[in-house]
């Protein structure tokens, strides 16, 4: 089984992240791991998101599972943890945790399961060996 490397992103909860119940809504939690994977392509990868849309290609999320553990609040940060936990032909499994600062105690894991396409078409296309390779580390 192939091991990939862990990427970190400090966040902070914004005002409008805020529901009724005052804590963050739970659609936000997706939104921090979708900021956080955008920095970590660019600055991790080498491969933004912008690279692939160059190339006509894209990212496209098949699933998500979150496992919620304690709220976040107004003004709270957070580290956003990400890394691939496998490929397939088409696509890969990226598996994330969410933790509160300072105190470092677990808010939400899981993962998102996404599916690279080719833009014109919207349909599922293999992941090129030189994108493979620079994900892989």
């Amino acid at each position: 089984m192939d091991v990939f490397s862990k990427f970190e992103t400090e966040l902070s909860v914004r005002p409008d992240d805020i529901d009724l119940y005052q804590h963050v809504h739970s659609t936000r939690y997706l939104d921090y791991v979708l900021a956080a994977r955008f920095e970590q392509m660019e600055k991790n990868y080498g491969m933004s998101m912008k690279a692939f849309a160059d190339r006509g290609l894209g990212w496209f999320m098949a699933a998500a599972t979150i496992h919620y553990k304690r709220p976040l609040g107004w003004g709270d940060r957070m580290t956003v943890r990400c890394w691939i936990a496998q490929f397939s032909e088409t696509g890969c499994q990226v598996a994330f945790e969410i933790e509160k600062l300072p105190t470092g105690k677990r808010v939400c894991d899981g993962h998102c399961d996404y599916t690279l396409v080719t833009l014109a078409t919207g349909r599922a296309t293999p992941i090129p060996e030189d994108v493979r390779a620079k994900y892989s580390i």
